[in-house]
């Protein structure tokens, strides 16, 4: 089965409401997209290109300062029903990668000298991960106004939560388990 470019339609999502430069674009993976999504330069620019001659999205140009110009993207009609189609369609289930769940299953001896090292170090990890995802949730969604604004917004730092603190139970299990 082909694989998405699911990074097209987070493209697409984030021009829906707004213009952006490429950069503007970029810097969302380092932010709140970030934590469930990565992509980096070098796959943002080329795949702006492509969109642009599929016509899903256009530009103006735009000069900043004096003399950069830069091109400020938006998304096309074409590019909203594409958009919208997608978010109708059903998700695929996929795999992510967890590096510490890759070592851990080579692991044969419950008895191994790396085995409470590697769990202390990952518990704390998702701990200090869970303590910035509730201090984000409470800056961005400081009132029911502001969840109700950007309701998708809190459900999916609400799953980082969730997950963030699944895990550290997870952990802390496995420490009693050796």
């Amino acid at each position: 089965m082909a694989q998405k470019n699911r990074l097209k339609y987070v493209l697409l999502g984030l021009l829906k409401t707004k213009k952006q430069t490429g950069y503007d674009l970029a810097k969302s993976f380092d932010s709140d997209i970030g934590e469930f999504w990565n992509a980096n330069h070098s796959q943002i620019y080329p795949l702006l290109k492509r969109m642009e001659e599929d016509k899903l999205i256009g530009h103006e140009d735009v000069t900043v300062g004096q003399k950069l110009q830069k091109k400020q993207y938006f998304i096309t009609n074409k590019g909203q029903k594409i958009f919208y189609a997608w978010l109708k369609s059903p998700s695929d289930l996929d795999n992510t990668y967890d590096e510490f769940i890759l070592k851990l299953f080579f692991i044969d001896d419950a008895q191994s000298p790396l085995l409470k090292p590697m769990i202390i170090t990952q518990q704390k990890y998702h701990e200090e991960k869970l303590q910035q995802l509730n201090t984000q949730f409470k800056q961005k969604f400081s009132t029911q106004k502001k969840i109700d604004q950007n309701f998708g917004h809190s459900l999916v730092l609400r799953h980082a939560i969730d997950r963030e603190q699944g895990y550290s139970n997870w952990l802390t299990e496995m420490l009693k388990l050796i």
